[in-house]
């Protein structure tokens, strides 16, 4: 984990901020090297900055607090609370206190290898700190591309037909070094780039077996919580864990991927760069997606399709897709227009089912009896009573009615009734021939039985028919004249309604 001290923001080589020609920075004491960062730079006068230092400063200093005649048990002192605090380098500025660096100083910074800058007079303290946010937001913006960029490749690694091993590739080479995926038997099922030394390898292995969650005992066994002298699990952590190490130079990391799933992304780079964590937490996510898929429901469903494709009856297939009973559900934008496909995933995500159909300018959703559906903002629904495979044609017919009921009468969601009727009493032969036989006059006309079944339900009103159907008033009341005219019924007198919502039920 990074350093709660240090800045999120990438740190500044000392050696960039005194290649600027602008501000003429010259070391004259301390150590070289590209290893030296610098993470902010703060101005102090105080003779002891130590309370006010975080580390990683460019400390820049007029020398106001030097006393005089300070010797070098002072400067001593000084330099020591500098490097005690974390300070990366001192900068010293040059008139109007001090025309030259004192030499006391410069022997203070050598001994404690602290790198020590002179500022010309005419560079201002503000001018330096501008130079360092400067190139702090040039390599902000660098490391910014580069992990869009790695992010790209990562997912266009996850889109190939086999994409766990391209997205391990793509991580290696994005991050120079080795990748593997750990199975939750700690096995290694697959890896890319170069391996680490042994040491290292090993290391990585046990660090993977730090983040990976502890499996769930089951109910009642010897570690199950509460259980007579059990130890409590490790329960997983809502967000994938992750630790880090060094191991004979290596840079190791591992990411576990997402709670209960078992699988670990395992890490090893020669070097560590600014957004290496964030590329290589891109490509655990989805690998996590990947893996997680392949061990849940994506083999199901596709087991389930092939079955029905070659024949299988869907009450056999219905216990793949994770129950016996489920509910259809009709779904409808309230917006203008067909849903886009983003709005359809969405969908399905929100009513956790990935059987997903667009259907022109609905949606039609399988969803599990167990799994509650509420009403969504900006969808109107239709659900139907939980059903069986051999129903599930019925109760699509009756989610599509609960929708354009729902539609009419303004509502955002409504259920079909599943509650025992009187209907229930009457043989389904005796009631389905009697259906026919009332409705026969209508029956070859969709549009006459889908008006009357509708203005039934909506008691008659003809604006609601008029919009559940999306059709003009005026076409509903010609609609219903012609009904009565084939049937040779009164349409106003309650029992003939009650006759015919009876046989339209039916169909």
């Amino acid at each position: 984990m990074p350093d709660p001290t240090v800045p999120p923001t990438p740190p500044v080589p000392l050696d960039a901020l005194l290649a600027r020609e602008d501000l003429g920075l010259r070391r004259i004491a301390g150590p070289e090297g590209p290893g030296i960062v610098v993470h902010w730079a703060q101005t102090s006068e105080m003779a002891d900055p130590y309370p006010y230092l975080l580390g990683g400063e460019l400390l820049l200093s007029a020398g106001v607090h030097i006393p005089e005649g300070a010797g070098a048990g002072y400067f001593d002192a000084y330099v020591s609370r500098i490097v005690a605090a974390g300070g990366a380098a001192l900068g010293f500025g040059l008139a109007p206190v001090h025309e030259k660096v004192p030499a006391a100083l410069v022997e203070a910074c050598e001994m404690h290898a602290l790198p020590l800058l002179e500022v010309p007079p005419r560079v201002t303290f503000s001018g330096v700190a501008r130079a360092v946010w400067q190139l702090m937001a040039q390599a902000r913006t660098a490391e910014l591309r580069r992990v869009t960029e790695a992010q790209q490749g990562l997912a266009t690694a996850a889109a190939r037909p086999d994409p766990v091993r391209p997205v391990l590739h793509q991580l290696a080479q994005r991050l120079g070094g080795w990748t593997v995926l750990y199975a939750p038997d700690t096995t290694e099922t697959a890896q890319a780039g170069t391996a680490p030394p042994p040491e290292a390898r090993a290391a990585l292995t046990s660090l993977a077996a730090v983040v990976r969650p502890a499996p769930q005992p089951a109910a009642g066994s010897r570690d199950s919580p509460g259980a007579p002298g059990g130890h409590r699990p490790v329960t997983p952590s809502a967000t994938p864990a992750s630790a880090s190490d060094t191991v004979t130079g290596t840079h190791l990391a591992a990411y576990a991927l997402g709670p209960g799933n078992g699988f670990v992304l395992g890490v090893a780079s020669p070097r560590r760069a600014p957004g290496d964590h964030t590329v290589a937490s891109v490509a655990a996510a989805l690998l996590s997606l990947l893996t997680g898929r392949r061990r849940s429901g994506t083999a199901a469903r596709s087991s389930a399709l092939v079955r029905l494709l070659l024949g299988s009856p869907p009450e056999d297939v219905a216990p793949l897709l994770g129950g016996e009973r489920w509910h259809v559900v009709h779904a409808r934008p309230d917006g203008p227009g067909a849903p886009d496909p983003l709005a359809v995933s969405a969908l399905g995500t929100a009513l956790g089912s990935a059987l997903v159909d667009p259907a022109g300018e609905f949606v039609r959703v399988l969803v599990p009896a167990g799994r509650p559906v509420d009403p969504l903002p900006g969808w109107t629904l239709g659900v139907s009573a939980a059903a069986e495979a051999p129903d599930w044609p019925a109760a699509d017919t009756r989610a599509a009615r609960a929708l354009a009921r729902a539609r009419a009468i303004r509502a955002p969601l409504v259920r079909h009734g599943d509650r025992p009727a009187l209907t229930d009493l009457v043989p389904p032969p005796d009631a389905d021939a009697h259906a026919r036989a009332l409705l026969a006059p209508i029956a070859a006309t969709p549009a006459l039985t889908d008006t009357l079944r509708t203005w039934l339900s909506l008691h008659g009103s003809w604006d609601r028919t008029a919009v559940a159907l999306s059709v003009h008033r005026n076409t509903v009341r010609q609609r219903i004249a012609r009904c009565a005219a084939l049937l040779e019924a009164d349409l106003d007198d309650p029992d003939v309604r009650m006759e015919l919502w009876f046989a339209l039920r039916r169909t």
